[in-house]
């Protein structure tokens, strides 16, 4: 069945152009393919994410995608900071805070929002 398939992220945008500046130029994400004005596919590691514009672009309040990074999980915050991203603080039962860094439940984790809100983790399990 789908085992063996590595299944692709959808992100809903509200402005494609800017979604595509912030993936490509502050994430270094790579354009694979683009259709019309309506979808543009990136590349990241082995993963496929699709860039889509829609309405409902924003509303979604969980995280969308994780990244799992290991012992990188602070240069990785620190060039995004360095980049101008900002990183969301949350107040969690077991979790401490430091810098942008939350830690607790045996992981770390830092959370950003694209510019149209979606959330991105990044973990270092």
């Amino acid at each position: 069945m789908l085992t063996n398939d590595t299944p692709a992220t959808n992100l809903a945008v509200k402005d494609l152009e800017r979604a595509k500046k912030f993936y490509e130029g502050t994430l270094g994400w790579k354009l694979i393919d683009q259709q019309a004005d309506q979808v543009a596919i990136f590349e990241a590691g082995r993963s496929k994410i699709v860039v889509y514009v829609s309405e409902f672009a924003g509303s979604n309040k969980a995280t969308a995608m994780t990244f799992s990074l290991g012992d990188r999980l602070e240069s990785e915050v620190d060039a995004l900071v360095e980049k101008g991203v900002t990183f969301e603080h949350y107040d969690m039962s077991g979790m401490t805070r430091e810098g942008e860094i939350h830690s607790g439940w045996g992981m770390k984790s830092a959370w950003f929002k694209d510019p149209d809100g979606n959330i991105i983790s990044l973990m270092d399990v």
